[in-house]
Formats: structure tokens, C-alpha cells, sequence
């Protein structure tokens, strides 16, 4: 029985020790390599008087960042990965709630961490990761901490975007991801054979789909360097040089090599597996890549980080010109319920808001009890004992079919670039600018970009360079407008839908 995501590491770096787990493409670590890491630092934690408590990474994503997280769980406590990228500010945010006492961070990010410190972000201890993967193990303090360990113990807790310009933490246990792991390998065609190409930051959750898989059957994932995403042919001679037979990348990570031409110039041949998902497949773009691979397996994946990733599979058939591409149907041991404004289930066709149920939901926000029961709420449809569920705040409907179909967002959160965002958390910061009176973010459906808003007497550049230091790129948006007043809908309300039009219109 497994009750710990690392009896799947244990079991195979017992089987495959020598079979490459991790790469960069220059960097490599076996399963059993990967193994040896993960329980020296365990041991280096464990040794420290850590247990049962967060500890941050500030690692560059690399085989060695992926080692440390388990090697995290390995000590009894869970993970947070810190985006190096990301402004100190953010960081405090982070910081701020968690609360950890200790943060391990790489040489070349020690500089980083130090700011942090001095700049009064954080108090506790750094420690370094070159010391602890020199570390000897301890296999009897480990073992007594595994025999301690249950599954509803935390292991993660990734960051999104907050509506109220505060990141807000998931935090997620080993009996949904051990879930996850098992429904996604039900689903999709993953082996031994698999050589998956990584696309997302480890400081989300998505890459579980391609790190677990690894651990689950001795597969191999090459961690892509984020740069070769701006640069689509080198991109796809990165996936020929290392004989990538599988992808699960985000959407728009897929149209950028469609969209310049590079499945034309440099087509990826080794690839038998496409999954994509984050955000709506432009159904242009979708057709380019049905046809280049016409003998792949393609799948559409779904759902949020509150129930533990993806939630939601597709297996692509032949769709009628206007048909939009259904999310499918729902992993084995996860339930949707399509709901309506009165908490009924909606009718045959009815549009409703999707709600999550099962292992699957994750554990809630950390430090927040407020976002949390708005969010994991009583299955309205079982008054008789306490059930939670999770709201994703997605509307969607039933097709013909049975397959489920996305419709949109019923607030204004977004998907952009694979990222999920709180517009709301870029006008926060936006407000805070100097100069800056009442603002107004909207998604340019049409051009696929963020558009600021704003009155105030501060220059757009200005606006710009001030959201640069506080904001993740993905966040950034591409157009910051001065306004001389904000228009406003009969009743006095901010007009947002005016104002997402005239982006849409590119005025």
C-alpha cells in the first residue's frame, strides 16, 4: 500500500539505480543518484531539528532543485520552491506567510538569499545545499520519521495568484498526489520508455505530471532551459537532440511553435504523446499540430492546483469545424459536479459552475481560513455529514456527448501564458504606484495580452518599470494607458466589459 510519494522513488531507484531520472541537458542525476540526494538532505534537516514545517528552496531549477524537494519530505517537513526570478517583494509575500524557519538555497543564489535577510524578509536559517548534499545519511533517524509520516501529512504548498495582491498558498498532502499520480498513469500511455520534456517552473504544481510518472515507472524527464522557449526551432532541436517522445506543456507553449512556422522547419520527430492544457487550444493552431502528428496520441488536460493539478482528461477525436474542445471527463476517484447559482445540479446541456470532489482536493490555503471556506465549501448537495469540495470558479457545460466542456471564467481570474492569475492582484499593486489613481486590468481575449488601465499622473513607462519590480513576468501587463477618467456603467459601477472591448479593439 502506498501512503508515501516516496516509495515511488524508493522503489524505483531500487530497480533502475543506474537509468538517467533527471537532465538539463548538461546537468544529470540517476534514480539512484536522485535517491541519494533527497536522503542526505532529509538527514541534514532532520539533524538541524526541523520536522513538520515548511522549509523554502532557492535553487536554480535544475536535476538537483528536483532531488531537493523530496529530500524536503524526506526530513518530515514540506516543500516551497522560490522562483529565482521572482522580486524580493513577492518573496516577502511568501515569506510572510509560511513563516519558515529555514530556507536552502544553492552558491549561486546565496547573494539572493542574504538580501532577503538583510532587507528584514525573512529571520530564520539559510542553509546551504552544497553542505547538505555532502551530508551522510542517517537511515535510522529517517526511518523513524517515516514511521511517523501519514498521508494526509503537507509535502508542498505552491503559490497562485491572489485577488487581493496577496499570493495565496496551496498546500497539498501525499494522498492526493499519490491519487493524482496513479489516475494520470491510468489515463495517459507512460512507461519506462517515456522521455518527457519539462516546460513549467518547479515552483508550480504542474510538473508533477511529469515527475511523478518518472518516479512511478523509471522514466526520464529533461528539464527544458526556459530560454529555448523564446527561440521555437532551437526549442525543437532541443526535443530531437534528446529524443523527446512526450510533451504535457502548456498551451501557449505549443502555438509558439506552430504559430512561427517551426513544425514546418524543425518539426519534433521522436513525439508520440501530446497533452496540453492551462488555457483554450486556438482551434487554428490545434488543427496545425493534429495534422503534423496525425499518428500521436493527443490529450486535453484540466484542473486547478486545489485539487492537486490536473483533474480532467480528453483523449482528442475528430471535432466538427466550430466544435470547441471538450476537457473531457473526470480522473478515476474524482467526481464533478456541474452546479447552479441555487446549488442544484445543472440540467443536460445547463451551464454550471464545475466543482471538484474526492482525494483530489487539496488540503486548502495555507494560513488562510477566510480564502479556504470560500473556496472548499459543503457539497450543497449532501446535507447529512461535513464534505468538502473545491469551487473552481470555471463554468462549463455537457456536450452531446457526455464530455465536459470549459465555457469561461465566472470572475476575473485568467489564464495567460500557462499561468493562472488574479487580475485583481495586478491592479492591487498597480494602485500601490505613486501617481496612480483608480486602475483597471482586463484581458485582451483577442491579442492574448493583460491591459492596465489607470488615471493618474504618473507616465506609462513609469507604471511599467514600478510593476517590474513587484510582479512576476508572466504577470506584466503589455500595455499600461493613461485614462482621463474611468468610464462607468449606468449605475455607477466601474465598466470593465467597456474597457476589456476597446483592448480587444486594440484602441
Amino acid at each position: 500500500m502506498l501512503k508515501n510519494i516516496l516509495q515511488y522513488l524508493e522503489n524505483t531507484a531500487a530497480r533502475v539505480p543506474e537509468k538517467m531520472a533527471f537532465s538539463d541537458g548538461e546537468r544529470q542525476l540517476t534514480h539512484g543518484e536522485t535517491l541519494t540526494l533527497a536522503r542526505r538532505l532529509g538527514s541534514f534537516l532532520a539533524e538541524k531539528g526541523y520536522a513538520h514545517e515548511p522549509v523554502m528552496l532557492l535553487l536554480d531549477r535544475s536535476p538537483e532543485a528536483v532531488a531537493a524537494t523530496f529530500g524536503v519530505i524526506y526530513s518530515g517537513c514540506y516543500y516551497v520552491v522560490l522562483d529565482t526570478d521572482m522580486p524580493a517583494a513577492r518573496m516577502g509575500q511568501i515569506i510572510d506567510t509560511m513563516k519558515a524557519r529555514a530556507l536552502v538555497c544553492d552558491e549561486k543564489n546565496s547573494k539572493k538569499a542574504n538580501g532577503l535577510v538583510e532587507n528584514g524578509l525573512f529571520t530564520g536559517e539559510i542553509l546551504s545545499w552544497e553542505t547538505a548534499k555532502n551530508t551522510e545519511e542517517d537511515g535510522d533517524v529517517l526511518d523513524r520519521i517515516r514511521r511517523g509520516q501519514i498521508d494526509t501529512d503537507p509535502i508542498y504548498v505552491v503559490f497562485t495568484s491572489g485577488s487581493t495582491g496577496v499570493p495565496k498558498g496551496v498546500a497539498a498532502c501525499h494522498r492526493s498526489v499519490i491519487d493524482y499520480t496513479e489516475a494520470l498513469c491510468e489515463v495517459l500511455p507512460f512507461s519506462e520508455d517515456t522521455v518527457f520534456a519539462n516546460q513549467t517552473p518547479l515552483y508550480f504544481d504542474a510538473p508533477l505530471k511529469e515527475i511523478m510518472p518518472t518516479l512511478k515507472y523509471g522514466a526520464t524527464v529533461y528539464l527544458v532551459p526556459k530560454k529555448l522557449f523564446m527561440f521555437p526551432v532551437k526549442l525543437c532541436e532541443f526535443l530531437n537532440e534528446h529524443r523527446i517522445n512526450t510533451i504535457c506543456w502548456v498551451v501557449s507553449a505549443l502555438t509558439m511553435i506552430s504559430a512561427l512556422g517551426a513544425l514546418d522547419k524543425t518539426p519534433p520527430k521522436y513525439l508520440t504523446t501530446i497533452c496540453f492544457g492551462s488555457e483554450v487550444f486556438p482551434r487554428p493552431q490545434y488543427d496545425l499540430w493534429r495534422a503534423a502528428y496525425p499518428g500521436a496520441k493527443f490529450f486535453n488536460l484540466y484542473g486547478p492546483t486545489e485539487a492537486t493539478g490536473m483533474s480532467c482528461y480528453w483523449p482528442v477525436r475528430d471535432l466538427a469545424p466550430d466544435e470547441p474542445i471538450p476537457v473531457g471527463y473526470p480522473f478515476n476517484n474524482t467526481r464533478i459536479l456541474l452546479l447552479t447559482d441555487d446549488g442544484k445540479e445543472a440540467a443536460a446541456g445547463e451551464v454550471g459552475e464545475i466543482h471538484m470532489q474526492g482525494t483530489c482536493v487539496t488540503l486548502g490555503y495555507f494560513a488562510n481560513p477566510e480564502k479556504t471556506s470560500e473556496a472548499f465549501v459543503q457539497n450543497p448537495l449532501n446535507p447529512y455529514y461535513p464534505e468538502l469540495i473545491y469551487r473552481t470558479g470555471d463554468l462549463g457545460r455537457y456536450n452531446e456527448r457526455g464530455e465536459l466542456v470549459f465555457i469561461s471564467r465566472r470572475d476575473a481570474q485568467i489564464k495567460h501564458m500557462g499561468h493562472r492569475i488574479e487580475l485583481g492582484e495586478i491592479e492591487a499593486t498597480a494602485s500601490a504606484v505613486e501617481g496612480v489613481g483608480q486602475c483597471c486590468c482586463v484581458y485582451d481575449n483577442t491579442g492574448k495580452r493583460i491591459v492596465l488601465y489607470y488615471v493618474g499622473t504618473v507616465e506609462p513607462k513609469e507604471v511599467s518599470k514600478a510593476l517590474r519590480e513587484k510582479l512576476p513576468r508572466y504577470m506584466l501587463p503589455a500595455l499600461c494607458e493613461t485614462l482621463t477618467a474611468m468610464p462607468r456603467t449606468p449605475n455607477g459601477k466601474l465598466d470593465r466589459k467597456g474597457l476589456r472591448e476597446r483592448a480587444e479593439r486594440g484602441e
